[in-house]
């Protein structure tokens, strides 16, 4: 498909992806959503929250949403994204990743950027309620590339799930790392490598013969943690093995489903290999979006809608009428 131009021209202040990405993070509120909690269960004995939000009339649409790294089915780009949703008549699963709803999850492992096996299990549970004709997958950042991994994987997928959006997707998992190891990122990788010793510490109480103080003193970048435990607690030989096995890049050409992603080109999280340009123009149910400005899950909209919640509606809604 031919890459799209993007419309999107924000105010000054948010020409600054910096900027459009602290305000996205932690200033912006959005409020008037219910969210009703069900748990889901794993095949593995663990489980997954997941937060349901409904439209005002009876849908037979669903958008299965997934949160990014550290994130949660309360953050603000969620429930952004599920308010806007739900009011034009779609039906909303937000899932918490396991560990991330509030509550530790119970096994060793916890979540991570290719770990499509519980996207899985939120979809065969979402069949099994046999109420939805068209299911969409909706992910930003981590969640955007475990969807994009999920669709382009060899597997059976059912004929419900019509499309997908994935918005400042880290295609390119050791390219992103990259990005994110750079002084310019330096806050926001602290932020996420504090929440991720913060969770640790809480496993170190689990499983105390798996994980030492000296383990967790030992971890010094977010390379380090992946090292560390992501790779140990998931089957990988190591980061490097699991940023290669888990980017969503090399399962790109497989996807069959309209799909788009948008990527700003001022997000510093992302690095060049993160703009799958070639393949899309190739691609026949791929769309690329590069705005311009957006930052990393930024993207400010006048009312407290976001530019990408007004394109992923937009984007759904014309499937919709192809379907």
């Amino acid at each position: 498909m031919p890459l799209i131009d993007s419309t999107y021209d924000p105010p000054l202040f948010f020409k600054n992806g910096h900027f459009s990405t602290i305000y996205a993070g932690l200033i912006r509120k959005v409020d008037n959503l219910e969210q009703i909690r069900i748990r889901i269960t794993l095949p593995d004995s663990d489980f997954l929250d997941t937060d349901w939000s409904y439209a005002t009339s009876s849908s037979k649409k669903l958008v299965i949403i997934v949160h990014g790294l550290e994130g949660s089915s309360k953050r603000a780009y969620i429930k952004g994204s599920a308010k806007a949703l739900t009011l034009s008549g779609y039906d909303v699963c937000a899932i918490n990743l396991r560990g991330c709803s509030g509550s530790a999850n119970r096994l060793f492992r916890s979540y991570h950027s290719g770990a499509t096996e519980d996207l899985q299990a939120v979809i065969e549970y979402v069949l099994h309620l046999d109420e939805y004709k068209s299911i969409y997958l909706h992910g930003f950042s981590l969640g955007g590339n475990l969807l994009l991994k999920y669709l382009g994987e060899k597997r059976e997928r059912a004929n419900e799930i019509k499309g997908a959006v994935a918005i400042s997707v880290p295609c390119q998992l050791a390219d992103s790392l990259q990005e994110l190891l750079q002084n310019k990122n330096a806050i926001y990788a602290k932020r996420f490598k504090g929440n991720l010793i913060k969770k640790l510490k809480q496993k170190q109480e689990l499983f105390p013969d798996l994980i030492s103080n000296s383990d967790i003193k030992s971890i010094k970048t977010l390379k380090d943690f992946d090292d560390f435990y992501t790779s140990k607690a998931h089957g990988f030989n190591n980061a490097m093995d699991y940023y290669k096995k888990s980017s969503s890049l090399q399962f790109l050409d497989s996807i069959k489903v309209p799909t788009l992603i948008i990527n700003a080109l001022n997000d510093s999280f992302l690095g060049s290999d993160c703009y799958p340009i070639e393949i899309a123009k190739h691609h026949r149910a791929l769309f690329l979006e590069m705005p311009k400005y957006g930052g990393h899950v930024g993207f400010y909209g006048n009312n407290n809608r976001t530019y990408s919640e007004s394109r992923t509606l937009e984007f759904l809604n014309n499937l919709g009428q192809r379907n």
